[in-house]
């Protein structure tokens, strides 16, 4: 065999042959390889040996364990994930002594170490094999070398037994890039060392388990850090544990979770985050991980970590700089560990919430960040792209000796070797191309944990809350607000509210970053006093959670939204206090302005839904109310913006609803078939002969922003006494009782994030004494039969909105048949006439001097029983126009084009409703009752009237 040296530089071609002189001095031949293989040797070796002199030097002092991986399959294909362990397992199993197992381990690593770097520089294996391999090896060595040192260890002391009374084996948690199956090349191992229970053995001494743990777990340290005449396995680092080098070095669940709940420090959350159980039996290790995740992923938004992460970078810059270490790929200004910070900042903040994020390794979480547009795709593929850079230089580095270290070399033969590893012609174009990957990641990383703004001349000490009425005004001036006296009252009382009072020491702290960032922004608004009012209130109302204080002192940008929103909008400004999580949504301006259609919210709730597991209703009626409060916010804020038209306010309110609806009746059947089976013929997938029918607003697609629902549910197709084809099967009639009740009890719980809608029943057949669900055959003959007029105006409005389509047409049919009845007129005429008559008695506003624009006279609930007269007096004639819509406006048009009411009544109705609706809307946004002083709309009521007077009083 003769290997090709072409291609390298003058320098690095010497030492790979002088190298290579070295081996064939040792009289020891290559055995016979294949031609194809051994091609592949002779292209490679060259290179290999000249990026990596520690490789050489294995194949030199060790060729027998060279040789192996040459005649075996090992060097030249990818290896199965389990295979490293079971043959690792194999060889462990004749070791006799400590001894002859820690020999056994070292030979197996050097020469796997020489199969790793060997595919990876020869470009055989990409970055992810090559840190998997890495990853396996070490977990497999781990978890070989405890499973004998354990078995050993009950040979001479006893067994130590779980309540179970199984053999209770020791966990062992992989930390950092282990955890994450990303370990690099001369990397250390972070390990953490648990078990279940503690007890007694039954020796003579009576070893406590802490003791015979704490004695296994050196034994382990041992025979993997311990350096040999055949080097060491891994170097272990057991400083990330609980207390650290002062703890013990096993510890029980119990004790550990008690430190982690009460006493662990913040950066262990982040060091948490990779953690992995590479040993240990399978219930005790999701036993760990019940304890772990609720420390990493608060259940809500977890602003601090941007404040704590960036403390964290800050000292480690610190550190750098005092020890001119710039040039680490890993610690150093866009290097691996600031790409690191990136995912895991979202991840404590966010993981809580989006399971999609509770990943270990980082190229997989930066796509999850993709694909929730936490961040712009075209930053993730930079980020992505960077670090598989940045890791392919780490393992060059390391690969040159088999040193544990980051730092580019300054030797210049290294350097070289190192440049031509990474497939660069000499060293100044391959540092260039670091560098500039390096600076894209810095800019990133300042962009997304950064510093927050501040207010000129202000000091971080200063103490805003604790400020009297002299030091406030001079501070207001300082500020930029000429007529500081109407803020100072609203600031003083706001010091001395007992929300604000009973902040803890790090809230206070928030605060005072906040003031003078808040004072400047509302110092732009038209009305400074009522906004600062409005978002003082907020500020009252999250004072309990720090955390959103970060989030407004870390993020400007959200506490500009604020301000915006507050100084057009308090009922905006009351529901973000009242749903503090909505504070989160000020972030993305561009969401934010942007309501969704119909195909985009349900989309976007599927995502949401899609990390809750199928048996938590509790946690699916948290996001479902999550989902709503989120998305009113969006519409509201467009609303109050101009954004979008008032029409399209109730579209986009009434498509949410209909979403929401849709999304409680599939989780509220799929429950009811979990316990009791589907009805005959159906599936507990798919709601099948089953419609719920919207009333009201929400059936004539006009949803305001605290409306409730009027709902009525049907079901068909099946026989009321057949039984479901469950485990506990039921009639049918009552298994659709059941679906209902469980789909009322999703949407109107009340829970810490309040309910989804109020849900009002009245409008089924028999109203409060009827059934909660009707058979289709009952529903079309109360209609047909015994409903009431009002009934039937009701009728006008209502819409299948979720369930069996079937159902739903079978609805129609029963509504358009209804509707379409001939009526006396006279008799209809004075019905409708007197319904109104009680209606305006019961609910009009009783201030005469004021225009109530829902119940006064020529207001809207007129239009619309005039819509609802021109419907059942002319259904009968005009079936197809007049029983097509539900909404008011496009009935309006079908009442013009049937000829009921003349081109010019319809436009001026239509105008008159219109505009009462948009002011409804606009009241409710200020927190307002919909009054107006009875001049302003005189001209327009007296039209409404006049028409009221022509078709219901002639």
């Amino acid at each position: 065999m003769q290997p090709r040296f072409t291609g390298l530089p003058a320098e690095l071609k010497l030492a790979a042959e002088n190298l290579w002189a070295d081996f064939l001095a040792s009289g020891i031949a290559i055995p016979d390889l294949p031609v194809e293989r051994g091609a592949l040797l002779e292209g490679s070796l060259g290179t290999v040996w000249a990026a990596s002199p520690f490789v050489a030097e294995q194949c030199v002092r060790r060729p027998a364990s060279w040789f192996e991986l040459l005649t075996g399959e090992l060097l030249f294909e990818a290896r199965a994930e389990s295979s490293c362990r079971r043959e690792l397992a194999a060889l462990l199993a004749g070791a006799g002594t400590e001894a002859e197992l820690m020999a056994i381990l070292r030979y197996f690593r050097n020469r796997e170490m020489v199969r790793v770097a060997w595919r990876d520089i020869a470009g055989w294996a990409n970055l992810d094999e090559t840190l998997a391999d890495l990853s396996n090896l070490a977990e497999a060595c781990v978890a070989e070398s405890l499973e004998w040192l354990f078995l050993r260890a009950c040979e001479l002391r006893g067994t130590p037994l779980n309540r179970g009374g199984q053999p209770q084996r020791l966990v062992v948690l992989g930390m950092g890039k282990l955890g994450a199956r990303e370990l690099n090349y001369s990397s250390d191992i972070d390990l953490i060392f648990a078990y279940e229970e503690e007890g007694q053995l039954p020796d003579k001494k009576e070893t406590s388990y802490s003791e015979f743990y704490t004695r296994l777990g050196r034994s382990l340290v041992k025979v993997l850090d311990e350096v040999t005449g055949d080097g060491f396995v891994f170097r272990v680092d057991m400083r990330l544990r609980p207390f650290g080098d002062a703890g013990p070095l096993a510890m029980s669940f119990d004790a550990m979770e008690r430190y982690y709940q009460s006493q662990a420090r913040e950066w262990e959350r982040y060091a948490m985050v990779k953690a992995r159980a590479i040993a240990g039996d399978a219930p005790a290790i999701r036993a760990l991980d019940d304890i772990r995740r609720p420390f990493v992923y608060r259940r809500y938004l977890d602003y601090r970590a941007f404040g704590e992460l960036r403390e964290l970078k800050r000292k480690i810059a610190l550190e750098l700089q005092r020890k001119d270490r710039q040039d680490n790929v890993k610690l150093g200004p866009g290097g691996i560990r600031e790409i690191e910070f990136i995912g895991q900042a979202f991840q404590l903040i966010r993981g809580g919430q989006e399971k999609r994020l509770r990943e270990r390794d980082i190229l997989t979480v930066l796509d999850r960040l993709g694909e929730l547009e936490h961040l712009p795709r075209n930053i993730v593929q930079r980020l992505k792209e960077a670090y598989r850079f940045l890791r392919l230089t780490e393992n060059r580095i390391q690969q040159y000796a088999d040193q544990q270290t980051h730092d580019l070399p300054a030797d210049p033969l290294r350097r070289l070797a190192l440049a031509h590893g990474m497939g660069y012609a000499d060293w100044n174009g391959f540092k260039a191309a670091l560098d500039a990957v390096r600076l894209g990641v810095h800019e990133i990383f300042e962009q997304v944990i950064s510093a927050p703004q501040t207010a000129e001349g202000e000091t971080e000490n200063r103490q805003w809350l604790e400020q009297d009425d002299a030091m406030w005004r001079k501070s207001l001036i300082e500020l930029g607000l000429r007529e500081p006296e109407p803020l100072l009252p609203l600031l003083l009382a706001f010091g001395q509210s007992t929300a604000i009072r009973r902040v803890t020491t790090r809230g206070a702290a928030e605060l005072n970053r906040i003031m003078p960032l808040l004072l400047r922004a509302v110092g732009g608004v038209q009305e400074p006093a009522e906004t600062l009012a409005r978002i003082l209130k907020v500020l009252e109302a999250i004072a309990g959670r720090n955390v959103y204080f970060t989030l407004l002192a870390e993020n400007p940008l959200a506490l500009s939204q604020l301000v915006k929103l507050a100084a057009a909008s308090s009922w905006i400004t009351q529901y973000i206090a009242d749903h503090p999580l909505l504070l989160d949504d000020l972030l993305d301006p561009a969401g934010l302005y942007t309501p969704l259609s119909r195909e985009q919210l349900r989309a976007e709730l599927d995502a949401r839904l899609g990390s809750v597991d199928t048996g938590d209703t509790e946690q699916l009626m948290t996001v479902l109310r999550q989902f709503k409060q989120s998305n009113v916010l969006r519409i509201a804020v467009a609303d109050i913006m101009g954004v979008i038209p008032i029409m399209v306010v109730s579209d986009y309110l009434t498509w949410l609803a209909e979403v929401l609806v849709e999304e409680a009746l599939a989780r509220a059947w799929q429950q009811t078939c979990e316990r009791h089976g589907p009805p005959p013929g159906g599936q507990g997938d798919r709601v099948q002969g089953f419609a719920v029918i919207a009333y009201g607003k929400a059936g004539g697609i006009e949803l305001g922003y605290a409306s409730d629902l009027d709902l009525v549910f049907l079901y068909g197709g099946v026989d009321d006494n057949a039984v479901t084809q469950g485990a506990s099967p039921i009639p049918s009639a009552q298994f659709y009782a059941r679906v209902a009740k469980r789909m009322i009890s999703i949407l109107t719980t009340q829970m810490l994030s309040g309910a989804l809608y109020e849900i009002d029943l009245r409008l089924r057949p028999s109203g409060s004494s009827g059934l909660l669900v009707s058979s289709l055959a009952a529903y079309q003959h109360y209609q047909l039969h015994e409903s009431w007029t009002w009934e039937q105006q009701a009728l006008v409005r209502a819409r299948f909105i979720a369930g069996d389509p079937a159902v739903g047409e079978r609805f129609l049919a029963i509504r358009r048949q209804s509707l379409a009845r001939p009526r006396e007129i006279g008799t209809l005429r004075r019905e409708v006439r007197e319904m109104r008559e009680k209606m305006r008695i019961n609910l009009e506003h009783k201030d005469s001097a004021l225009f109530d624009l829902k119940q006064g006279a020529g207001g809207i609930a007129d239009i619309e029983f005039l819509v609802q007269f021109g419907v059942l007096s002319g259904a009968s004639e005009h079936p197809d126009a007049l029983t097509r819509w539900t909404d008011v406006v496009r009935l309006l048009e079908s009442l013009r084009d049937s000829g009921f009411l003349s081109a010019d009544d319809a436009a001026l109705l239509k105008q008159a409703y219109c505009r009462y609706r948009e002011l409804g809307h606009r009241a409710a946004l200020l927190d307002q009752s919909a009054l107006a002083p009875p001049a302003e709309f005189a001209d327009l009521r007296d039209r409404v009237l006049s028409i009221w007077r022509t078709y219901l009083e002639g």
